[in-house]
């Protein structure tokens, strides 16, 4: 990595912890473990609402919402609720979580959901509205099942070789595979994507 990308990346890092102390002080409870990227759109007025338990991940370009004032011309009023996200949840990219809803604990919600209503623990769900797809442990075990035929490649935080990338592409032409080890490596602080801390 060049001396540029290692300056960027740590600016990067200070931008997004700096981001996460500043919504924690407006009262948003963020716990530990919670990777919540820059990207993710959080409702600031209203972030006391919010609660995001450990160990969460959020993919690219969420939105967080804990008001809705769509009615605000015809009404004079604001809807506002709580947004609680449990420990050990996992929302997919560009996913839009409204006001007055409850996930988790160990829920995983598909990319680009719209989770209107609360979702109950230990299922994957997807969709617009965002709704029950099968249990979470019926995912694992899918997904433990296709580990053992699948294509799989240890992480690395570093980019692959050309030899390597090419490796990978002849091996995923006809179906997707797996990189295994990244949250071990993360655990033991092996690069990955940067994480709160408890605080």
């Amino acid at each position: 990595m060049s001396l540029l990308s290692q300056i960027k990346e740590s600016l990067d890092r200070l931008r997004v912890e700096r981001r996460w102390k500043r919504l924690r002080a407006l009262g948003m409870t963020i716990g530990k473990d919670v990777w919540l990227p820059s990207s993710t759109w959080i409702d600031s007025d209203y972030c006391f609402l919010i609660a995001i338990g450990d160990h969460c991940g959020f993919g690219e370009e969420c939105l967080i919402l804990a008001h809705d004032a769509q009615m605000d011309e015809f009404l004079d009023a604001a809807r506002v609720g709580r947004v609680i996200v449990h420990d050990s949840c996992h929302i997919g990219a560009r996913t839009v979580i409204l006001p007055g809803v409850e996930i988790g604990p160990r829920t995983i919600v598909g990319a680009n959901s719209v989770v209107s209503r609360s979702l109950p623990p230990e299922t994957v769900c997807a969709g617009n509205p965002a709704k029950v797809i099968c249990s979470l442990m019926e995912y694992l075990q899918k997904h433990r099942q296709r580990l053992t035929e699948a294509p799989t490649f240890p992480y690395s935080d570093r980019q692959p070789t050309a030899a390597e990338r090419a490796a990978m592409i002849e091996a995923l032409r006809r179906t997707d595979g797996y990189i295994v080890g990244g949250r071990s490596a993360e655990l033991r602080g092996e690069g990955g994507t940067p994480r709160t801390a408890a605080q």
